[in-house]
């Protein structure tokens, strides 16, 4: 099956997206999904078209997440994510953004596969997470600065172990919240 999401709501400062169908694996979560315009996970700018999201390790009690091109032989990114529930079992896939300023593309949020209501919520670096938190006047999950450089932004095949070193680093980054304040954003530590 191949996956088409279109544009369902606006609530509270994000956007959510459904798949009217999915390409989806159990195991992984494999999913294929579309975007009509540009979108941002953390520390990547993915432009319109279709990606696979997958956990890469599903053993974690947080989640690594890598996004592909649809033929899965380019990774645009392996992000930490950790468990967000919503009160639903979806159906299909769902896709949360938060906000942004007028032209800037919407940043996602979570990730839903379909049957499960635990999916996983991007981790933000703690500057764009200010950034997004100040924006949207809510929380958002950060990680420190310099864990950004362990988010993969290559042309690597695949073929690459999920247990490269910097998905290792991603694992054991301490996740924290950024805080909207005003022109002050506090980023307080949250238990992992």
């Amino acid at each position: 099956m191949k996956t088409i999401i279109t544009l369902a709501a606006c609530m509270a400062m994000s956007a959510t997206f459904f798949t009217s169908t999915a390409k989806a694996d159990e195991w992984d979560h494999k999913t294929v999904v579309s975007f009509s315009e540009p979108v941002e996970v953390p520390g990547v700018v993915l432009p319109a078209g279709k990606y696979v999201f997958r956990l890469a390790d599903s053993e974690s009690d947080r989640h690594i997440v890598q996004v592909l091109n649809a033929s899965e032989d380019k990774v645009f990114a392996t992000l930490l994510a950790i468990p967000s529930e919503q009160l639903t079992t979806p159906d299909k896939t769902i896709v949360t953004f938060e906000e942004r300023a007028a032209g800037a593309p919407e940043a996602v949020k979570t990730w839903f596969y379909p049957g499960d209501n635990i999916g996983e919520e991007f981790v933000y670096p703690k500057p764009k997470a200010m950034e997004l938190a100040k924006a949207n006047h809510r929380p958002v999950k950060a990680m420190p600065a310099e864990f950004t450089e362990n988010i993969t932004k290559s042309t690597t095949p695949t073929s690459a172990p999920a247990s490269e070193p910097h998905v290792a680093k991603l694992k054991s980054a301490p996740v924290q919240v950024a805080q909207p304040k005003g022109d002050n954003v506090e980023v307080v530590e949250i238990a992992k």
